[in-house]
């Protein structure tokens, strides 16, 4: 299962549509969590006490881990995050939050290091700029990071177009480039 976490909030997003490419290259069967229709708020003192006393317990399926369950049970995932401030919408860091669960995403090994517990051997990372990303590490880089650093997930691959937004740039030639390296990635 194809687990497609869709962080975009214009109905006519770039970065979605370049993410519904890639999905129409991967095929297969895909569960969609579509964040902007999702009520998901940052962890607070109340909820991550409820999270601490739940994981204490062993109670991995109390629906306050609904996200974390589909996202360590899915093969594949594809997070479609618009490059928003130098990063990503608020919305994608509450529903990484809410995803990074001891216990069910990851572990600690006897010397306190992270070891993953999700079944994805990969993840895709889609993103739109109306600029240039000159540093990679606070959007894609921490997803990054959290996928191979926490939830296991050994490969990770940036599919991006910029400067969407630059005045004189050819929107449709980027978006047509941008597809068509997503399609070199299944040739």
């Amino acid at each position: 299962m194809i687990l497609y976490i869709d962080g975009t909030l214009r109905p006519e997003s770039r970065t979605r549509e370049l993410a519904e490419h890639l999905a129409g290259k991967l095929g297969g069967e895909r569960e969609y969590v579509r964040l902007s229709q999702e009520n998901i708020l940052p962890m607070d003192f109340n909820a991550l006490s409820e999270r601490d006393r739940l994981c204490a317990n062993g109670d991995f399926d109390d629906p306050a881990f609904k996200y974390a369950r589909q996202f360590a049970n899915a093969d594949e995932i594809i997070i479609a995050a618009p490059f928003w401030n130098l990063s990503f919408p608020s919305v994608v860091k509450a529903y990484l939050e809410r995803v990074c669960v001891v216990g069910l995403t990851f572990c600690y090994s006897e010397q306190g290091v992270p070891v993953g517990m999700c079944r994805a051997k990969k993840l895709y990372y889609v993103t739109t700029a109306g600029g240039t990303i000159a540093d990679e590490s606070f959007g894609y880089g921490y997803v990054r990071t959290l996928a191979t650093g926490m939830f296991g997930i050994g490969d990770t691959v940036l599919i991006k177009a910029e400067n969407l937004d630059v005045f004189g740039s050819d929107v449709h030639k980027i978006i047509s480039e941008a597809k068509g390296e997503i399609d070199k990635l299944f040739i």
